[in-house]
C-alpha cells in the first residue's frame, strides 16, 4: 500500500498523514447538511449572483452531497438541507445499486433557513452537528438555537478560504510564490500590470481574496492600459495581481493544475488523494482525475506536491477549520525539464474533487477515476438517462470494476437533466477513455463537456 511509503508527520499539536489513494478515517457525527453554495462568497452579492448567471440550475448543485455524506460524516441517518430535491432516481440508483445509507431532505432556500418550522425540524432530527459548504455566522446561530453543534467555526471557514491571508501565510513558510502585486482598486491595476509586463508576463490574473469556480478571478493582459474588472472583487479588500504562468513565458512548456485532497479533524490531518483538474481555456475548472496510486507511481513530483500540502494542511488547521478540502497547485513544466511547484489556492470546503475522489476511493481504490460536468444533446429525463446507461453495460455496480457512476444532475424546470456530474471508474486511464467514447456515441445521449 502506499500508506507505507510515507511517514506520520507530527507537528506540536496535529499530526500529517499522508495516504493517498486510500479514505481517510473521517467522523461518526450525524450532521444536518445545508448545501449553502451560494453563501461561498461570504456576503458578497456580487460575485454569488455572478456564479449563479454562469453556472445555471446552481439550485440543484446540493443533491452532489447525497452520495457522499456517509463517506464524510459516518453510516447515520444524516439530513441534507437542499434548495431543490434531487433525481428521486439517482437517489434509488446510489440506495438500491450502490448500497449507500438514505438520507433525510429538507427543502429550503437559504433565506428560509431561520425560519421557526425549518429550526423545528432541524432540531427534532436526530443529528448533532451543523455543517455546510461554508460556515457563516448564520450557521452558528442556526446551531445554537437547534442545540446542535458547529462542525467548523465561520471564521475559521473565512480564513481558511482567503487567498490573500494564504500568500502571506505561504511567504512565511518559504513556499515558492507567484510573482505577486496587490491592488487596493481598480485604479491601481494597471501600475500593478505594467510591473508585471516588466518581469516577462504577458497576462496577470487578478485575484480577489474570495473566490470560486472561476468567480473572483480576471485574467488581464499586461500591456493594457486600461483595465475594467467587476468592483465585487474588492469586497473583502485589495487584490493579488499575480503573473500568469504558461507558455508564453520564457523557458516554459507546459502548465498543470494538480490537487492534494485533504480532510482535517481535531487533532489529524490526512492529505488522501492527488487529482488533477481538467481546466478550460480560461482556467475554469471542467472535471478531474487521478491514477491509480502503487509504490511505483509515487515520483518526485507527488512528493513536492505533499511536502507543500502538508505546510498547508497545518495552516488550514489553525484557522479553526475542520473538514474537507483541498489544495490546489499550478506546476510549470521548464523546457530544461525540471519543473516548478506552487500552491494556487486553498479550498476550505466540499470541494468539486471531494466527491469523486471518496467515491472513487470507496469503490475502487485501486483504479484510476475521472469526474466530467456533461451536458447531453436531446432532453433526457433522470430515469431515461440511467436506463440508457445500464442498457449499453455502462453504468457502474459495486464489484465490478469499471462503469460510469452518476454524481448528480442538475435539473431544469421542465425536469430534465440540464446538466449533470458523472464518476468514471476503470483501473486505468485508457478505459475510461473507451467508456466515454461508447457513451458518446450512445443514441439520443451525446456528451458535451461543460464547466463545474
Amino acid at each position: 500500500l502506499v500508506c507505507k511509503f510515507f511517514k506520520k508527520i507530527s507537528m506540536s499539536e496535529i499530526t500529517i498523514d499522508a495516504t493517498p489513494g486510500r479514505l481517510p478515517k473521517t467522523w461518526e457525527r450525524p450532521v444536518t447538511f445545508f448545501s449553502n453554495i451560494g453563501s461561498l462568497f461570504f456576503g458578497n452579492d456580487g460575485a454569488a449572483n455572478a456564479l449563479a448567471k454562469m453556472v445555471g440550475a446552481l439550485s440543484s448543485y446540493g443533491g452532489r452531497l447525497a452520495p457522499v455524506l456517509t463517506l464524510i460524516y459516518g453510516d447515520h441517518r444524516h439530513l441534507l438541507v437542499v434548495d431543490q430535491e434531487p433525481s428521486l432516481e439517482l437517489l434509488a440508483y446510489q440506495h438500491d445499486i450502490l448500497g449507500l445509507p438514505e438520507l433525510d431532505l429538507l427543502i429550503a432556500s437559504p433565506e428560509n433557513y431561520q425560519s421557526d418550522a425549518i429550526l423545528e425540524r432541524i432540531a427534532a432530527h436526530e443529528s448533532h452537528w451543523i455543517d455546510g459548504f461554508v460556515t457563516t455566522g448564520n450557521m452558528e446561530a442556526i446551531a445554537q438555537s437547534t442545540g446542535k453543534r458547529c462542525i467548523s467555526t465561520a471564521t475559521g471557514s473565512y480564513r481558511g478560504n482567503n487567498k490573500y491571508l494564504l500568500h502571506f501565510a505561504l511567504a512565511e513558510m518559504g513556499l515558492p510564490l507567484f510573482e505577486t502585486r496587490t491592488a487596493g482598486s481598480g485604479s491601481e491595476l494597471p501600475d500593478c500590470l505594467t510591473g508585471l509586463d516588466g518581469k516577462g508576463y504577458t497576462h496577470a490574473a487578478v485575484k480577489a481574496q474570495i473566490g470560486a469556480s472561476g468567480i473572483g478571478l480576471v485574467r488581464c493582459n499586461c500591456k493594457q492600459a486600461a483595465v475594467e474588472v467587476p468592483e465585487y472583487l474588492f469586497f473583502e479588500g485589495p487584490c493579488l495581481v499575480q503573473g500568469w504562468m504558461d507558455d508564453s513565458v520564457a523557458g516554459v512548456r507546459r502548465v498543470r493544475s494538480p490537487s492534494v485532497q485533504m480532510f482535517i479533524d481535531d487533532d489529524r490531518v490526512c492529505l488522501y488523494d492527488i487529482t488533477e483538474q481538467i481546466l478550460d481555456d480560461d482556467s475554469v475548472h471542467e472535471g478531474n482525475f487521478a491514477q491509480s496510486f502503487t509504490a511505483h507511481r509515487v515520483n518526485d513530483e507527488h512528493r513536492e506536491l505533499l511536502r507543500q500540502a502538508r505546510l498547508v494542511g497545518e495552516w488550514l488547521w489553525r484557522q479553526g477549520y475542520r473538514g474537507t478540502g483541498s489544495v490546489d497547485f499550478h506546476v510549470a513544466e521548464r523546457n530544461q525539464g525540471d519543473a516548478e511547484v506552487r500552491v494556487c489556492e486553498v479550498n476550505a470546503r466540499v470541494t468539486g474533487a471531494t466527491y469523486p475522489s471518496m467515491l472513487a476511493r470507496r469503490f475502487e481504490p485501486d483504479g484510476a477515476w475521472m469526474m466530467r460536468n456533461l451536458r447531453f444533446h436531446e432532453e433526457l429525463r433522470p430515469g431515461d438517462l440511467i436506463e440508457r446507461l445500464d442498457t449499453a453495460s455502462l453504468l457502474y455496480r459495486p464489484g465490478s470494476g469499471s462503469g460510469c457512476l452518476p454524481i448528480n444532475f442538475n435539473l431544469a424546470p421542465d425536469g430534465t437533466v440540464a446538466k449533470g456530474q458523472f464518476l468514471f471508474l476503470a483501473p486505468t486511464l485508457g478505459g475510461i477513455e473507451n467508456q466515454m467514447v461508447t457513451m458518446e456515441l450512445l443514441p439520443k445521449v451525446g456528451l458535451v463537456y461543460d464547466r463545474d
